[in-house]
């Protein structure tokens, strides 16, 4: 993938398409058709010729334009109204239609972009944001009448923006979405191929090119430490575990730590108590939120944030067996807390448990955990925000800025003391699942029990990871989650 930011003019550019955002005072004022030089009379004739208005999700295609065999014009409203997110949507809806038409390479532009609510530094990075990942295509696997038809070079030219501003937001963007990227290609491939110990060669191998300590914990070591969650919920399977340490530290003068812990269940059945075989084969995805942890400490030490995190996540597969624990169990955590296992299903927050005592060890200011973990969750809030649950105030607001900021929104849920008797446990310290009415909360009091008094936030992505239907810039299946909240967040935290 190339990517590059021009002070250029567009029409001096060439490449196979061309995506220009425009408000709907630039087409009220009659600006377009002087841009395009000689093709003038012809871009005033189509617009002319159409209800083209600038509104937002308005789109107008001319061919052979100048240099460029196909030009998407693409509204994203009032001027007033710009924001981060509609800027995405119209870079990527442009983007899609230039891959329909083979191109592989982009020019993206906007005019009257700059406004007091968009800076030029998030202009260049939001319109390359949506269209890096608006061409995402997962076709690995496609060895048939595949096209494979890719765009692959993105440059942005914008009048007006320092060069040293729009070549850093262009070089920001591509590395967050790599990253994203990374995240995506994980949760999409099959569990065949992503186990947890091919996971963890993942995350070891990105470690080695970033520079980030890793360290990976084996079946053995994983015993020593006394991880009965992840040791039970891996009984069934043939495949051993790993727990997955990455250690970054981009204030190495700093004592302070953050965690981040996600759920790495790369295959899910629901072990005795079996799922439905319809859909099941989405549960490849399961381990969406230890991809995102990955992804995010890949983006975090490809930008050099002055901030130190580490990412945990625990793995295993969630298989039946003559071995597999069963309902009924009563498993002893590494915390020495002890859990009633009412169902087998209910797995990921069984080896979180594991993960979030561990991240205790380097005293973190905050730990923040990412999982699949309810189908509650998406049946609250669907597949267009996150579930949000913790007991660090400060931390959750920030997050919910950075959810705003990068529209990979969360929402906060509450964890009143009253839903904790649905998981009491007449047998042991706590039962893994709190009956039908309001899972995805009693799922996070039952992680709130393994953080002690260090401020803790549960970030439950069921429905925001693995998509039935695309978005405006990403696809069906594994969307990457969490990757870009989580950086713009230690951004926030770094400044």
């Amino acid at each position: 993938m190339k990517v590059e930011y021009t002070e250029k003019k567009f029409l001096d550019l060439r490449a196979d398409s061309l995506v220009l955002a425009l408000t709907e005072e630039n087409v009220d004022s009659g600006d377009v058709p002087p841009l395009f030089g000689e093709s003038r009379r012809q871009v005033e004739g189509a617009l002319k010729g159409s209800d083209f208005s600038g509104k937002r999700d308005q789109q107008l295609t001319l061919y052979t334009i100048g240099k460029f065999r196909i030009v998407c014009l693409v509204g994203v409203g009032e001027k007033s109204q710009l924001t981060n997110e509609k800027l995405r949507r119209a870079a990527a809806a442009g983007v899609k239609s230039a891959q329909t038409a083979k191109a592989a390479s982009v020019v993206l532009s906007a005019l009257g972009s700059t406004v007091e609510q968009v800076s030029d530094y998030e202009t260049v990075h939001s319109l390359l944001e949506g269209a890096i990942l608006g061409a995402y295509k997962f076709d690995k696997y496609l060895t048939q009448n595949n096209q494979k038809s890719k765009v692959v070079d993105f440059k942005v030219a914008l009048q007006g923006v320092k060069a040293a501003i729009g070549q850093k937001a262009a070089r920001d963007a591509q590395v967050v979405c790599e990253a994203v990227f990374m995240t995506r290609d994980l949760c999409n491939a099959p569990a065949n191929e992503i186990y947890p110990e091919a996971l963890a060669n993942v995350a070891a191998k990105m470690a080695r090119k970033y520079r980030v300590h890793a360290r990976i914990l084996d079946e053995k070591q994983i015993a020593k430490l006394k991880m009965g969650g992840l040791l039970a919920v891996n009984s069934g399977s043939a495949k051993p575990p790993r727990f997955i340490t990455l250690e970054y530290k981009g204030s190495p003068r700093s004592r302070d730590w953050y965690a981040i812990v996600g759920k790495g269940i790369t295959f899910d059945s629901g072990g005795i108590s079996l799922k439905a075989a319809a859909n099941m084969g989405e549960m490849k995805m399961d381990m969406s939120g230890a991809a995102a942890v990955i992804g995010t400490i890949q983006a975090l030490a490809s930008l050099k944030i002055p901030v130190n995190v580490v990412g945990i996540a625990p793995s295993t597969e969630n298989l039946p067996g003559g071995s597999a624990y069963k309902p009924g169990d009563v498993v002893t955590t590494m915390s020495g807390i002890t859990i009633e296992v009412d169902n087998t299903d209910a797995e990921g927050r069984i080896i979180l448990s594991d993960g979030l005592y561990y991240a205790q060890r380097y005293k973190p200011k905050a730990i923040i955990d990412l999982a699949t973990l309810t189908g509650a969750c998406v049946v609250a809030l669907g597949q267009h925000a996150t579930g949000m649950f913790g007991t660090g105030e400060d931390v959750m607001a920030q997050l919910k800025e950075a959810g705003e900021k990068t529209y990979e929104r969360v929402w906060q849920m509450p964890i009143y003391d009253e839903y904790e008797k649905q998981i009491k446990s007449d047998i042991a310290d706590v039962k893994n699942v709190g009956g039908r009415w309001a899972g995805a909360i009693t799922a996070a009091l039952f992680l709130k029990k393994f953080v002690s008094d260090y401020p803790w936030v549960h970030l439950d992505i069921a429905g925001t990871a693995m998509l039935e239907d695309a978005t405006d810039y990403a696809p069906k299946g594994g969307s990457g989650v969490g990757v870009r909240l989580l950086t713009q967040f230690f951004k926030q935290v770094a400044s």
